[in-house]
């Protein structure tokens, strides 16, 4: 539980929930000559801690919520994925909204090399249990009827993919096919995919694929049905564990993608090429949540009293600032409000929608800024917010003051 009080800063007539500790400064820059800053790959620094050690060659631990880097290496350098692929070629299935639909196995999903649900030639099943079996099994006939369902063909279905990729800002991903066997332009890197994996797990339907321990599908033809158990060795293992997908071929190595909650932190890890990947992923986790507490930065609501020119009406946060920081970092956070006016000697014909950007800093880094608005916060609004966080995470750049 965080205890929240009413601060005022001395000076700058803004008043917010925040917790006891936290500085708070405002800044007003003109909204006609805010910078453009290229996208940026990391929201913030990963934090490389001698204490911790993994076997892979390219490894993150990434906050579930907010997308920030807990530790990092080589997270960035692209890489052959394997069967990991398959969260996006799942999410997209299930974005489809054709769950319901039954697909016939093409000749060309019938048959695909590396691992399988063995499907049959003409054999009829239902979208939904192709995607079970794509997560839970690692089928790679099921990741081509699957692309042949949703996008038309499997060349249209890729199209799809990196359409995707493209918006969630994963800049260093080239998906080749649906089912991650090897090809020299299907490549990623372990920040890309822990990026996916954040994007993934905001829709429910794919949190309780991720998650199933085990699947029964009808089978056309047949007095038995199919019965699945989930590869991922985590879920049965590792009291945490909310879900994961394995990848493997000769090539590559090993890679796994898993997520795992305790208390309020969901974390992410992502490894590639690593021999010891239950044991790293496992330690991964621990390490996060014994490091880092979960802390309440800002509370959602209205921001009183800014007695400045262009704000004499009230601005709100829409949801409340959340990030994981350790002991260290909380003493030295600091936050500011950056606020947006019209050029000088201009008035704002309509106000635009965000009044400017709440930024929580440790040192110089900006490790998380969210937006305040003119009006009040509705309800909710998740597609708004999902978008919001993965944009945030990849425009972050120096502030103007």
């Amino acid at each position: 539980m965080h205890k929240l009080v009413q601060n005022k800063v001395k000076g700058t007539g803004y008043s917010l929930a925040i917790t006891k500790r936290f500085i708070i400064t405002v800044i007003i820059i003109t909204l006609g000559i805010i910078p453009f800053t290229s996208p940026k790959k990391t929201h913030a620094l990963p934090l490389i801690d001698s204490s911790v050690h993994v076997s892979a060659q390219a490894a993150i631990l990434m906050d579930q919520d907010t997308g920030r880097v807990l530790y990092g290496k080589d997270i960035h350098k692209p890489m052959r994925i394997a069967s990991i692929t398959k969260v996006m070629t799942a999410i997209l299935a299930i974005e489809s909204g054709k769950l319901d639909k039954t697909v016939t196995v093409s000749n060309n999903a019938f048959g695909t090399e590396g691992s399988s649900l063995y499907l049959k030639k003409g054999e009829k099943i239902k979208l939904e249990d192709l995607v079970y079996g794509l997560l839970l099994r690692s089928g790679n006939d099921a990741a081509v009827a699957i692309a042949e369902a949703v996008g038309g063909s499997t060349e249209g279905f890729v199209y799809l993919m990196n359409k995707k990729a493209k918006e969630l800002g994963m800049l260093d991903t080239t998906f080749a096919n649906p089912h991650g066997l090897d090809d020299e332009l299907h490549r990623s890197t372990a920040y890309d995919m822990a990026l996916l994996t954040k994007y993934a797990m905001k829709n429910p339907t794919f949190q309780k694929m991720f998650s199933t321990k085990f699947y029964t599908a009808p089978q056309e033809g047949e007095k038995w049905d199919r019965r699945w158990r989930n590869k991922n060795k985590l879920l049965f293992n590792y009291d945490y564990s909310t879900g994961g997908k394995t990848g493997y071929t000769k090539k590559t190595g090993r890679t796994l993608i898993s997520t795992a909650s305790k208390g309020n932190e969901d974390y992410i890890v992502v490894t590639l090429n690593d021999g010891d990947d239950w044991n790293d992923h496992m330690n991964l986790f621990n390490w996060g949540f014994a490091q880092f507490d979960e802390v309440k930065v800002a509370q959602k609501g209205k921001v009183n009293g800014i007695k400045k020119k262009y704000y004499d009406s009230a601005i709100y946060l829409h949801r409340d600032v959340m990030l994981p920081l350790t002991k260290k970092e909380q003493e030295k956070m600091t936050t500011e409000i950056v606020l947006y006016k019209p050029k000088q000697g201009e008035e704002f014909k309509e106000r635009p929608e965000t009044a400017g950007h709440f930024d929580v800093k440790i040192g110089d880094e900006v490790v998380e800024s969210v937006p305040v608005f003119y009006e009040k916060p509705k309800k909710e609004n998740k597609s708004f917010w999902s978008f919001f966080g993965l944009a945030l995470s990849h425009l972050i750049g120096p502030t103007a003051k």
